[in-house]
């Protein structure tokens, strides 16, 4: 071959992918990455034996292919910092090899893989690309079963003795092998001392490290060292006997292993108890085990911990003996058996969770921790003889057993005196009478039917108890506890709770949820949280709390206004920081005076008539839902934005807020008295406040002198006085006064010089002359956005308007019944004749560069005439010079008849609904998107306005009736440059 003659590399032209690339090179490399993947596809033998070839350097059948096809691997190189190479084949190409992270790849370009050869005479070695396809177009990654038997081979072919295998059969100075060498050598090869290496792989797990054996010698040397292979995991792995047989041999100190879920886990148990003398920690289950398994168990003489989990036995096996000396942790769990017996002298934890035994016979003098959890075979007498064999337990779970009793209890108080921490939930016959358990920390209490009011008297005997749960105790009804250890308390669906009265100094968290609490007393200076949810009938709350930060009271329906006293400065919580009151439907005058308070929340108290806050450090309020507030205040308070429009009824407003930037008062209707002292404020929204007045006006201005934007939309009641209050606000950018009965704009005209947007829709009392001093005069000059929609100016001043006002860039003339035509068929507007328009009148853009330039340029962007009903004729023309129009907007108007228009920079025209149109004629160079939903006009007029737009992209002509669905294709012809039609009708 030509490779083979010139002396490159098997692997033909390579090339490091790396940040310099093209981003063309790039998403081709990108996508070689997407579609490969190192292994093999296939499983059971087919998968072995491809695994194995590629590995072991001898030639690759997949014999499953057609045709069969031979694959040899070439020679790997250090990388830094990878957990595995990938191996590239497509359709018998070798196509690269790359690393996991993507820090480096050398794809293989264009090459005939020279490692496609027949193992027999006369084999067709040839492969077309759609034989590859066919072969490797879904590679997926190596199992783990296949990645044991790759790196077991490959120590195995070395005989122990280090020397990696050569994958180019020794010729890496000459042939092929020599030009993949110096590519390495050039490109890729970082070597890395043994250390360094020991260090990167420690990270690795076991299925990574069998990976990273595949890589080069070094790598394959250092990856088999005893220090990582102490822990053999092969949880849910596939794993046969003699895998497993061979691991065990090859690391006979291994002190870890894991085969829970593996198949055949009784034959790799024993192999493992018999082979690994080193063993510590065994975890097995999910199979089925024999009676040999325990009996064994004695010849891993330093084995410490064992979990047997969801095994199941053989009919005739009716006890499990566990007999060990230096066993210290034992599980049992999810296992069917009659009897279990344990004796352990150095047994700490034992777990017999969810076990079904009718017996357990304990010897185990050092154990601590028991649980027996779920255990419902387990009598009484059992429980409390597996206890009591136990002196020194300190934990027990014995939850969910529903035969246990205070007699039981009493036992094991007695003689279990170190018990920290007792778990008896959903045990329905306790009631803890006479029982004491002076030392105990923990005391979980779940769904115990038997406790009562009269079991607190045993717990306060509990001194040092830190963690106290009583969820779902139905009977319970009240709690008097004074334990000075107390930290954590829970109290949930407690249905006949209604007294809690706690005195602990170390009380951190209480949790109570759904209990119909009367009175709260909570004296604690280390509580930090409380929440008490849903406590329909609770009405007041005692509290002596230091330390508390947050409380949660979401649906106290029944709360009075005088809770806010004991969350104010002197109600015994100095440090609360955040306050829930939501839904407390009982609140209907609320006042609070904090220095610490930082968040308030009252959603959805629809009482609410008054609110008064005096909180200096207040950042947060919510108030969403108060639908009846009528007088506020917030004086002083630390917010920096305020929404008060969801309160319709408001009717007296103050607020004096140093950081206040944002403040919206929109649809606050009877807002009449308004003091508002924000020096830092910006925007400022009071829309729809049909009561605000001059004078409040006046005064909001002279204390915010920053606004930068002021809505005033619908406030008939604004008039000269209050604008004219309006020079105050120097950066004033943004105003509104839509829909007002103003007459005179003359105020806003002196006042505010740096004006850039100025909205008036639906002005109706504004005259012709009202606007004569913005194109007469010269006023507002910063003017960039003007909102006439629906105003009442007649042809000649809105003509005059767009003609002067060169600087505008956004109008809106919606609605304008007076308008009748749009004539800019020159500079001026005011041509009587209107000029014949066809495709040689309409200027080229060559000629418009050229034309002599006697006027400034409109810099017009952004034109709409949405819904004028009398407009019939639109003319714009390149005299008018209106070079920076991109948007043009005239749908809606019925009347509508003709369109010129010729514009370089226009890119959005939409004429939809103007079902009257007939005439249009465009030259538009750089219009993308043309709308004509629901117009009139013929396909041919529509054809032959298309020709002169090079760029348009898509066009809209549904429910245009003159439009066939022939005319499509007519429609692309005149602008092939058409993406997207969209029609009503189907293409025939």
């Amino acid at each position: 071959m030509e490779n083979e003659e010139s002396g490159t590399s098997h692997f033909g032209r390579c090339r490091t992918f790396d940040d310099t690339d093209t981003p063309d090179r790039k998403s081709e490399e990108e996508e070689l990455l997407s579609r490969m993947d190192v292994e093999t596809m296939y499983n059971g033998e087919k998968e072995r034996a491809a695994t194995w070839e590629l590995v072991s350097g001898s030639s690759l059948c997949l014999s499953g292919m057609h045709p069969p096809v031979f694959i040899a691997p070439g020679r790997w190189t250090d990388w830094v910092w990878i957990k595995y190479l990938h191996w590239g084949l497509r359709g018998g190409k070798a196509i690269g090899i790359f690393s996991a992270r993507g820090s480096k790849f050398i794809p293989i370009i264009g090459q005939e893989s020279r490692y496609a050869t027949a193992m027999s005479s006369g084999a067709d070695t040839s492969s077309s690309p759609s034989d590859g396809d066919h072969i490797t177009s879904q590679l997926s990654s190596v199992s783990f079963e296949n990645e044991m038997i790759l790196y077991l081979t490959s120590t195995h072919n070395d005989g122990g003795n280090g020397k990696s295998m050569d994958f180019n059969n020794g010729n890496d100075g000459d042939g092929d092998g020599c030009g993949i060498s110096k590519m390495e050598d050039l490109e890729i090869r970082m070597d890395l001392t043994d250390d360094l290496l020991h260090m990167v792989l420690s990270f690795l797990d076991n299925i990574s490290l069998c990976r990273a054996a595949r890589v080069c010698r070094q790598w394959r040397a250092a990856s088999a060292h005893e220090d990582f292979w102490r822990c053999l995991n092969f949880k849910n792995r596939n794993i046969s006997s003699l895998q497993f047989a061979d691991m065990c041999h090859k690391y006979p100190n291994a002190t870890e292993v894991n085969i829970f879920g593996a198949p055949e886990v009784h034959l790799l148990v024993m192999k493992a108890v018999s082979s690994l003398r080193n063993i510590e920690t065994l975890t097995l289950g999910k199979g089925q085990l024999g009676d040999a398994f325990f009996h064994v168990l004695t010849d891993c003489s330093l084995l410490k911990s064992l979990s047997v989990i969801d095994a199941t036995f053989g009919n005739g096996i009716q006890e499990i003996p566990v007999y060990h000396d230096r066993l210290r942790h034992l599980e049992i769990m999810k296992c069917r058996v009659l009897r279990i017996s344990v004796r352990c002298p150095q047994l700490e934890t034992l777990s017999l969770k969810r076990t079904n035994m009718a017996h357990a016979v304990l010897n185990c003098p050092q154990l601590h921790d028991l649980d027996i959890g779920s255990c419902h075979k387990l009598s009484d007498a059992g429980i409390r003889s597996a206890a009591t064999s136990c002196p020194l337990l300190a934990s027990l779970d014995m939850s969910n057993c529903s035969c246990v009793s205070d007699e039981t209890l009493r036992e094991i108080a007695h003689i279990c005196v170190s018990l920290r921490v007792l778990n008896a939930s959903n045990c329905p016959n306790i009631s803890l009478e006479s029982v004491r358990l002076p030392m105990l920390t923990v005391l979980k209490l779940n769904s115990c039917e038997g406790i009562t009011s009269a079991s607190m008297a045993a717990i306060a005997h509990s001194s040092v108890l830190e963690v106290l749960v009583l969820d779902n105790c139905s009977l319970l009804t009240s709690v008097s506890l004074d334990l000075p250890c107390l930290q954590d308390i829970s109290l949930i669906h407690c249905r006949k709770f209604v007294d809690l009265n706690l005195r602990s100094l170390m009380l951190s968290s209480i949790t109570v949820s759904n209990c119909p609490v009367l009175r709260i007393n909570i004296m604690s200076n280390s509580i930090q949280k409380l929440v008490l949810q849903k406590q329909e009938s609770l009405t007041t709350l005692a509290l002596q709390c230091q330390c508390l930060l947050e409380v949660d009271l979401t649906d106290c329906e029944s709360l009075r206004n005088s809770i806010c006293e004991v969350f104010s400065d002197g109600g015994g919580c100095p440090m609360l920081r955040s306050l829930i009151l939501d839904n407390c439907e009982s609140l209907t005058e609320v006042g609070f005076s904090s220095t610490s308070l930082v968040s308030l929340s009252l959603v959805g108290c629809c009482a609410m008539t008054a609110l008064e806050l005096k909180c200096p450090y207040l950042e947060h309020v919510y108030l969403d839902g108060c639908d009846h507030l009528e007088r506020a205040s917030f004086s002083p308070v630390g917010l920096q934005s305020l929404n008060l429009g969801i309160c319709p009824k408001l009717n007296v407003l103050r607020i004096e807020a140093p950081h206040m930037v944002v403040l919206e008062l929109k649809g606050c209707g009877v807002l009449s008295e308004a003091s508002i002292n924000c020096p830092l404020l910006t925007s400022l929204d009071a829309s729809f406040c049909n009561q605000l007045k001059d004078d409040c006006l006046s005064a909001t201005t002279s204390s915010c002198p920053l606004i930068e934007s002021l809505i005033l939309m619908s406030c008939p009641s604004v008039g000269p006085d209050g604008l004219s209050s309006l020079r105050l606000l120097s950066n004033l950018t943004l105003l509104d006064l839509s829909y007002t009965f103003l007459m005179n704009l003359q105020p806003v005209f002196e006042s505010c010089f740096q004006l850039k947007v100025l909205k008036l829709q639906a002005c109706k009392y504004l005259t012709d002359s009202s606007l004569e001093p913005l194109y007469k005069e010269g006023a507002l000059p910063a003017l960039r956005e003007l909102d006439l929609s629906y105003g009442s100016l007649c042809q000649s001043a809105i003509e005059e308007l767009l003609a002067c006002c060169t600087h505008l860039t956004h109008v809106s003339l919606n609605g304008c019944v007076h308008m009748h035509d749009l004539n800019w068929s020159s500079r001026d507007g005011h041509n009587s004749e209107f000029p014949s328009i066809d495709g040689s009148s309409i200027l080229s853009s060559h000629e418009i560069a050229h034309e002599p330039i006697e006027h400034p340029d409109r810099l017009l962007q952004n034109l709409n005439c949405v819904g004028c009903p009398n407009i019939k004729k639109v003319v714009i023309l390149p005299m008018a010079r209106c070079f920076y129009l991109s948007c043009f907007n005239l749908s809606l108007s019925a009347n509508l008849r003709e369109v010129y228009v010729a514009s370089v920079n226009l890119s959005f025209l939409n004429l939809s609904n103007c079902c009257s149109l007939e005439i249009l004629k465009l030259n538009c160079p750089r219009l993308t998107s043309l709308f004509l939903q629901s117009c009139s006009i013929a396909h041919d007029a529509l054809e032959a306005a298309l020709a002169h737009c090079n760029v348009l992209e898509t066009l809209d002509v549904r429910y245009c009736p003159k439009i066939c669905s022939e005319s499509m294709g007519r429609f692309r012809e005149a602008c092939p440059s058409l993406k997207r039609i969209f029609s009503s009708l189907s293409t025939s």
